[in-house]
């Protein structure tokens, strides 16, 4: 009995060690973004500056984040007002040494429009030359299509040190995104499955000690299929280029 109670007393002190240890604890981020225009997935959502800020918490592979998009001027008669939210809940883990895996889901919500809707989403990533990475998701509420994003990124880290704990990094990124038929009928007028948009990043993380960063990027995106071009939903122009600055703090 004595040595059932001292196995059981060690199987319980894995668990607490692996489960609720020191290093096991939740991590947070909180962002705060300034953009000149607003442009997702190709959609010129607002054509002038806007201010978007979210909110992070990561235990493990787990991580739960409210985001939110809030016009700084009268485009669309929103001035002040938050027009978007969005929830999400995300799982990410390494299949090997070289693959990572995600899936999660995000709910949006437009408190100024009609059309509230979630996604399901999953995406591999890996490490390997310019870290290439494909995510798809899947419109299970209001539009019911499916959008999928192919890109690849680098960064040059340390490009400019100024302390022991600050210094420069250079980020590139590319990506292009094609939507289903269903996606782009809804988004587009388009009732054919079309590659969406091809976007580009260049980003300069400055980081500081006490885990602060300030992030300034310049973005170019334009659309790639003439069709969706030719929609004029968003706006008469199918090129964009804006930037942005954002501060973020990890604690």
């Amino acid at each position: 009995m004595k040595k059932k109670l001292t196995v059981l007393a060690a199987c319980l002190m894995a668990v607490y060690q692996n489960v609720f240890a020191e290093n096991d604890k939740i991590n947070f981020e909180l962002t705060a973004e300034f953009f000149s225009k607003y442009v997702g997935r190709g959609q010129l959502n607002t054509d002038d500056y806007t201010f978007q800020t979210g909110l992070s918490a990561n235990y493990k592979k787990l991580t739960l984040g409210v985001w939110g998009n809030m016009d700084m001027t009268n485009y669309g008669g929103n001035s002040g007002k938050f027009t978007e939210y969005d929830l999400t809940l995300d799982y990410s883990c390494s299949i090997t040494e070289k693959v990572g895996f995600s899936v999660g889901i995000i709910n949006y919500h437009f408190p100024s429009v009609v059309g509230d809707t979630t996604e399901i989403y999953w995406g591999l990533n890996f490490d390997a030359l310019l870290r290439p990475f494909i995510k798809v998701y899947h419109d299970v509420g209001y539009v019911k299509g499916t959008y999928a994003q192919f890109g690849v990124g680098h960064t040059l880290e340390k490009i400019a040190t100024f302390s022991k704990d600050g210094h420069c990094d250079l980020q590139l990124g590319a990506s292009i995104g094609w939507g289903s038929s269903t996606y782009n009928r809804a988004y587009w007028n388009v009732d054919e499955s079309r590659l969406n948009d091809l976007a580009f990043t260049f980003a300069f993380p400055i980081c500081f000690p006490g885990g602060w960063t300030i992030k300034p990027s310049v973005n170019y995106v334009t659309l790639v299929d003439g069709n969706i071009r030719d929609s004029d939903v968003f706006s008469a122009s199918s090129d964009y280029f804006f930037t942005s600055i954002g501060v973020s703090k990890s604690f």
